[in-house]
């Protein structure tokens, strides 16, 4: 791609892995087979969420919220992605890739957040099971997802908006599947730091903070547990978190590896991403969603029972 101002950007190219054109068709199938798994896995736990009176809890309304943040937030880049193979076409506009940006800011702000409001949902469970129905009632969860929404949508639109409004004069090919924030920044030719600092803020707040509350309040689960006289006792009380602490696990390390990791400095803005940082994004953007219904309805009886109840 030549060289362009800001003016005349009118679309990015996804490079993806057009370097490797011998792994492309082994991509398609494998994304292509997920991505249905996501959309039917969690549309199935929305569906038993809402019609299944057993599971109209605090617990299933969060698990719900987070199965619409995972068919959202894979579907904001895979059915492109899917496409490009199909198509040859490799390109997506400019304001298709800021709508791609905010989606995906949105969502996985929302889903950090959402997080560590269920580990709250399971502290209370667990360790205060007598007010649970007091604390963690229709009055404070429905706010509690809902301020989940509204922050992860606040983020984004600022996190966006600081990324647009920067002017593209380089190269316009992004070395990424989707419109990556790191990548589409690697194109800007003007001073970026405004938006690494709001980034490391934005970082600060929706990561380490959540991730802080989520340890803390496992901490309390574990002493509480450790404590319960029986064996048979402690492994219930555990079993009801475990599913919980999986998916995090699992999405904070996969978060952490990322963009924890130190990143090779690029002096001339044309730094490649190596083909095993892509494979990482696409575990952290397509395979944990694609796990986090599985992990809570396969071990989950209530759900089990459910889903035979509407297939009868």
């Amino acid at each position: 791609m030549g060289k362009t101002n800001q003016s005349s950007v009118t679309e990015f190219f996804l490079l993806g892995l057009s370097s490797y054109p011998e792994l492309e068709a082994i991509y398609f199938v494998l994304v292509l087979c997920m991505y249905l798994v996501i959309l039917l896995g969690n549309g199935v736990n929305i569906i038993v969420s809402i019609y299944d009176s057993r599971l109209h809890t605090p617990m299933y309304f969060f698990l719900s919220n987070l199965s619409f943040l995972d068919i959202c937030y894979t579907s904001s880049s895979i059915p492109l992605f899917l496409s490009s193979f199909l198509t040859s076409k490799k390109t997506i506009s400019f304001s298709g890739c800021g709508v791609q940006m905010f989606l995906s800011f949105a969502m996985g702000a929302t889903e950090y957040v959402l997080l560590s409001m269920m580990a709250f949902d399971r502290y209370v469970a667990i360790c205060n099971p007598l007010r649970y129905p007091i604390i963690v009632n229709k009055a404070s969860y429905v706010p509690m997802a809902a301020g989940s929404w509204i922050a992860g949508s606040v983020n984004s639109v600022l996190q966006t908006s600081l990324v647009m409004r920067l002017p593209f004069c380089g190269d316009n090919v992004i070395n990424h599947f989707t419109c990556e924030i790191l990548a589409v920044l690697k194109l800007a030719c003007a001073d970026i730091s405004i938006n690494v600092l709001s980034m490391v803020v934005a970082s600060m707040i929706f990561l380490v903070v959540p991730v802080l509350f989520i340890f803390v309040s496992y901490v309390f689960i574990l002493c509480t547990i450790l404590r319960i006289p029986s064996a048979e006792g402690r492994c219930k009380a555990f079993s009801t978190c475990s599913a919980h602490l999986t998916v995090v696990i699992i999405f904070y390390g996969t978060i952490l590896f990322v963009y924890a990791k130190p990143k090779a400095k690029d002096s001339s803005g044309a730094d490649k991403v190596q083909v095993t940082d892509k494979i990482i994004s696409l575990f952290y953007g397509v395979v944990t969603p694609m796990l986090n219904p599985l992990i809570y309805s396969l071990r989950n009886k209530d759900v089990k029972a459910a889903v035979k109840n509407i297939l009868c």
